[in-house]
């Protein structure tokens, strides 16, 4: 049989060792579809219930190989889905390479239907890459770079192809005028390094230095041995990153976890006491949780040379691979005693973990959602992938989850869209089908897709070799965390309409759709449910009726917040009694001796 266009797309996704396609189909991709039954699923077609799914479950399995997911799908509306999950991917720095269709070429320019302009609409998106296939010719050079683009970039790339097109007789590139070969397929690695003067530079500051602190981002990933080797050379504290809260296990004693408005008290106190910065691999957004400008000479090492320098001043700039940089820079570092810094560090990272468990055992209305991860961190196996979503309960994965052994995490870093964890963590599965995942997702994420998604786990579950993929539910009514952002940031208090969800059963849509479902209404039954979750033969949801009233208080609450929060609860707030408890409650817990 004649080899089609959609054959041949199919070929060379397995040429760069493509497992899995996430998509959704319609008429515009019909082509490539067809091509898929030809092929024996081969690589598999995994359907979400919306072309946004896909892409999310492309950027979670890019998030967790660091190799490019692929997603597929139709002209006009489901190329327009994708994009929520192609910008996730644009502003995490994710490899992610999106096929869709078109209408067919001859109707091209005649408002036909389903016609949308996607040169228009991924031109940003996928600036990185962008091609439309017009002949069959074209098809190994658009591939080829879509994915080299997508791998040596850290970006998502697009390959348009017209459902016409999809159908024809494929026809390579000849050695002729005005035709593009391709090369085979592999992998595109950089491990470029600075030159010598310039680690020369960073070193001689970080000699100087008195109080070293290291922050680190996803860009460390892989160089955890290395960031180990600095601190102990220097005395380091090393705070994390939300998008490298998996690159160093939080049992290292010197580790005081994620920094920004998620953060926590050691990473605060470690950026306001240092003399001395070095970032890896970090692009973290909020400079107010860095140093004072002008009160720490800076390093900072970054793969992207126009990253550099942005968010705080650096004397020094290492465009490089991390671990062959760090490589370098290690044997330069003097490694004399800097004990008094590290002990404070330590002290203050021991006293933080016990000012956590403190407030995750405050009593709540019913369930306090801080007991939710702290009772997962004490169970979760060393393996295991974790996923969170954006909302109130993103606070208790950033502060309250202890990252050790191989276990991974991920999060929408930048763009922090709604309805990622789900997604993401079918993406993981199918990255890694031996080893547990956990999605923590909010009642809101849980409505506005996750529900959804449910469907997808339990039909893919027999592929995984170990089944076990658990979403737990904060449900507690309410689009928390734009709600505490009214009263901190607005002085407005909680406007229920708005912000007040439908309730529902998460547990009993879970046994509806052939899953196991777990409620949770009182904080003693947490060890339980997880403890069931975790030995179960199979997907499971745990419903959490969680206390909304219980603060995400951020690591150094300035006073125009306190302001603004007691304002709103003045003004009306219809929770304002139990917030001021438990917000009392949970500040206390800090503030006492054995806590901070």
């Amino acid at each position: 049989m004649a080899v089609t266009v959609g054959d041949y797309v199919l070929q060379r996704l397995r040429e760069w060792d493509v497992e899995q396609v996430f998509g959704y189909p319609g008429d515009g991709i019909n082509g490539i579809i067809a091509a898929f039954g030809e092929s024996g699923n081969e690589p598999r077609f995994v359907q979400s219930r919306h072309e946004e799914m896909s892409a999310f479950q492309a950027v979670g399995y890019a998030k967790f190989t660091g190799r490019p997911g692929v997603c597929l799908a139709t002209s006009g509306p489901g190329a327009i889905h994708l994009l929520n999950g192609l910008y996730d991917a644009k502003l995490d720095h994710v490899p992610v390479v999106a096929i869709v269709g078109q209408v067919a070429r001859s109707a091209m320019g005649g408002s036909f239907q389903q016609e949308v302009d996607l040169h228009t609409l991924f031109k940003d998106v996928a600036s990185d890459y962008l091609a439309e296939v017009e002949v069959c010719e074209q098809l190994p050079v658009a591939i080829d770079r879509a994915f080299r683009t997508a791998e040596a970039h850290h970006a998502p790339t697009a390959v348009i192809i017209p459902a016409d097109l999809q159908e024809e007789q494929y026809k390579p590139p000849e050695h002729e005028f005005k035709h593009v070969p391709s090369s085979e397929p592999g992998p595109v690695r950089s491990s470029a390094l600075p030159p010598a003067d310039e680690i020369d530079r960073a070193a001689e500051i970080l000699n100087a230095g008195e109080k070293v602190a290291v922050l680190v981002g996803q860009g460390a990933r892989g160089a955890a041995e290395e960031i180990r080797s600095v601190a102990e050379a220097t005395g380091a504290g090393v705070a994390k990153a939300l998008l490298g809260k998996d690159v160093l296990s939080d049992d290292l004693p010197f580790v005081t976890g994620a920094i920004g408005l998620l953060g926590t008290r050691p990473s605060y106190e470690l950026m306001r006491d240092c003399d001395t910065l070095l970032i890896v691999g970090s692009n973290m957004p909020y400079t107010q949780f860095l140093p004072e400008f002008g009160q720490a000479k800076a390093v900072q090492i970054d793969l992207d040379g126009a990253m550099v320098g942005m968010r705080y001043p650096t004397e020094v700039n290492l465009v490089g691979d991390a671990k062959g940089t760090l490589g370098a820079l290690i044997p330069r570092l003097d490694r004399r005693s800097r004990d008094g810094w590290r002990q404070t560090v330590e002290r203050n990272v021991a006293s933080w973990w016990e000012t956590l468990e403190q407030q995750a055992m405050i009593d709540a209305d019913p369930v306090n959602p801080m007991r939710v991860v702290h009772e997962l961190s004490k169970r979760i196996p060393e393996d295991a992938i974790v996923t969170a979503d954006s909302g109130s309960s993103t606070n208790w994965y950033a502060r309250n989850l202890k990252m050790r052994g191989t276990m991974r995490g991920s999060l929408s870093g930048t763009l922090a869209t709604m309805g990622s964890a789900v997604p993401y963590a079918i993406g993981a599965k199918f990255a890694y089908p031996m080893r547990p995942a956990v999605a923590l997702v909010g009642d809101g994420a849980m409505q506005m897709n996750g529900l959804a998604e449910l469907i997808t786990i339990e039909r893919y579950r027999e592929l995984w070799e170990d089944p076990r993929l658990i979403v737990c539910v904060f449900n507690n009514g309410d689009l928390n965390q734009v709600t505490w952002e009214l009263r901190a940031m607005g002085g407005a208090p909680k406007f229920e309409e708005s912000q007040t969800l439908p309730r529902i059963s998460y547990a009993d849509f879970a046994r509806t759709v052939g899953l196991e479902g777990i409620t949770v209404d009182e904080p003693a039954g947490l060890g339980a449910a997880w403890d069931r979750a975790f030995s179960a033969d199979g997907p499971v949801v745990i419903d959490v009726h969680c206390d909304p009233a219980v603060p995400p208080i951020p690591p150094h609450a300035t006073l125009d917040q306190i302001k603004s929060t007691t304002q709103a609860l003045l003004r009306g707030d219809p929770e304002a009694w139990q917030v001021f408890i438990q917000g009392t409650k949970t500040k206390a817990r800090e503030m006492m001796p054995g806590g901070r």
